[in-house]
């Protein structure tokens, strides 16, 4: 078991002495988690899992969708960053935050719990295009500030590519469904088969003081394979979409996939649930180098998809493929080797990424755009005024989390612009490492495992394959979680204090430091196991309280 030494953190350490003429003084302090620093939606994971802890389910989970609108749906897409960020990886194996994330957010499905909107109107109104992730988080948090939110869709159903680029057992639509109700529910009307090519006109006709566009990336990308029938040969994107509307058939009993990223798993495995006999993925690169997360790769081959690495597609003929064997060199690219093979494939699915569709943009001189997505300024602006853009339309990691995020920022910058202001970013406070932490109580406890649909099961259907925590599970898991730079009230300081210098105040409420008794000696900064005190000097103290 690993453990911090009990010294005081190294920006603290030149610090020697106490008695009467002590220069330093304790002070509280509330730092950021490094799992709220790498969440891309902005939570405040520290915070709501103190109420997981506690049992307090409702009060978790209101305040982490004060931030992020669809926590069932993110606890099982997002691919959570977060728990790459967290300390207890340096002990044993990282919080499971997105699990716990989904068990609130279906028990808020369970038990119907309602996003409040207070606000007193604005009399202004938003149109955002497209209901995805961006979409849908911009209106939520526009309504929230008080502002009428229309959101036109060009699909017969809401959701984006949550609902037709991420299947079903990964992402059971009745989940999806509950969480856009919820936002329509606040008022939010969503318009459906309603597909904007005139942005301008559409801004006028609507009578909209600002628009959102966050269409996503629904065009996949092309590659030009020399094949006898074209017609065997299709993306990803269409595939994915047809299966969701019903309309797509496997195309022979054996399935190519070309691509290497989590979308080519889900096309492979989907495959697979369609009736292909064989699900193959030929991808340019090793496992390493891969695009798609490990995971995904891991339940595709558990699965039976058996993926061909170091593979690049040079001919398709009837019932075979011609592929050549690349090699990775010193920089990681993959390079032609000369040497090639024979595959058998009746049809062959490519998965090589997804481009916006730039037609909205058309009509609006203001807008530019460079490389296949949209430039936006700091506030998600366009040169447009009043024309915001976000998610995969805009540059940046194309997630559902990241979506997410740009979803909520733009809604702050949309509501700030139309009160004539700028909304900017609260200074964050500073991140709290492993090496600042005095983990005096801990001890080993392995993460909770979430159970999974048997092999065996999945490929007869789109069943949910990875299922949720139960209520001990959940709060087992919370309580893992160090509360790193935020004080859980262990009382730590209060038993280390040698001058009763600190006083508990009660539960919520934390403690007061009384510095007529206070030597300054630092007991109490290492004892604190989450570092929610330091050491300041007494100058900046007394500055801080006035005195």
């Amino acid at each position: 078991m690993k453990h911090t030494d009990l010294t005081l953190p190294p920006e603290l350490q030149h610090i020697r002495g106490t008695g009467p003429v002590t220069q330093f003084r304790p002070r509280y302090q509330n730092l950021l988690p490094p799992c709220n620093q790498s969440c891309p939606a902005g939570e405040n994971i520290q915070g709501w899992l103190s109420h997981v802890v506690a049992g307090e389910y409702e009060q978790a989970w209101r305040l982490l969708t004060e931030i992020n609108p669809l926590p069932a749906i993110h606890g099982r897409v997002c691919y959570h960053p977060c728990e790459d960020g967290c300390n207890r990886a340096e002990v044993d194996e990282p919080v499971k935050i997105h699990a716990t994330e989904r068990f609130l957010g279906d028990m808020a499905i369970e038990r119907n719990w309602e996003a409040p909107v207070h606000p007193q109107p604005s009399g202004k109104r938003i149109l955002v295009i497209g209901s995805g992730p961006a979409g849908l988080s911009a209106a939520y948090h526009l309504t929230r500030l008080g502002h009428s939110v229309e959101i036109y869709e060009g699909a017969e159903k809401p959701g984006g590519m949550m609902r037709y680029g991420i299947p079903a057992y990964r992402l059971p639509r009745d989940v999806l469904n509950a969480e856009i109700e919820r936002i329509e529910c606040m008022g939010v009307r969503i318009h459906l088969n309603r597909k904007v090519t005139n942005l301008k006109s559409e801004m006028q006709a609507g009578g909209f003081d600002a628009v959102f566009a966050a269409v996503g990336a629904h065009i996949a990308t092309q590659v030009d394979i020399p094949a006898r029938d074209a017609s065997k040969i299709l993306d990803a994107v269409s595939f994915l979409k047809g299966v969701e509307s019903g309309t797509s058939t496997v195309m022979g009993r054996r399935v190519a996939v070309y691509g290497g990223g989590n979308t080519a798993m889900d096309a492979a495995r989907t495959a697979k649930r369609l009736g292909a006999s064989e699900a193959m993925i030929i991808y340019r690169r090793d496992r390493e180098h891969m695009p798609a997360h490990q995971f995904e790769a891991r339940e595709a081959e558990d699965e039976g998809v058996k993926i061909n690495w170091l593979r690049t597609i040079k001919d398709f003929d009837d019932d075979r493929i011609q592929v050549e064997v690349m090699e990775i060199d010193a920089n990681g690219r993959p390079q032609p080797t000369g040497k090639f093979e024979t595959l058998g494939a009746d049809s062959v699915i490519l998965a090589l990424g997804q481009q916006m569709e730039a037609d909205l943009f058309t009509t609006d001189d203001g807008v530019t755009i460079n490389d296949g997505v949209v430039e936006v300024d700091e506030s998600f602006m366009t040169g447009s005024p009043g024309v915001f853009a976000g998610g995969d339309m805009t540059p940046g990691t194309r997630s559902v989390t990241y979506a997410t995020g740009h979803g909520r920022k733009a809604a702050l910058h949309i509501d700030a612009w139309i009160k004539g202001r700028q909304w900017r970013k609260p200074p964050s406070p500073k991140v709290v490492g492993y090496e600042s932490l005095h983990l005096w109580y801990h001890t080993n406890a392995a993460t909770a495992e979430q159970p999974e649909l048997p092999v065996a099961e999945r490929l007869g259907s789109f069943e949910e394959v990875t299922r949720g925590f139960s209520d001990k599970q959940a709060r087992y898991e919370a309580s893992r979680c160090y509360s790193c730079g935020n004080c859980f009230e262990c009382n730590a300081c209060f038993g280390a204090c040698p001058e009763t210098a600190i006083e508990i105040l009660g539960k919520g409420y934390g403690y007061r430091i009384d510095y007529d008794k206070c030597t300054g000696c630092g007991a109490c900064v290492l004892q604190c196991p989450t570092y929610a005190i330091t050491l300041i000097p007494v100058e900046q103290l007394q500055q801080e309280l006035g005195e």
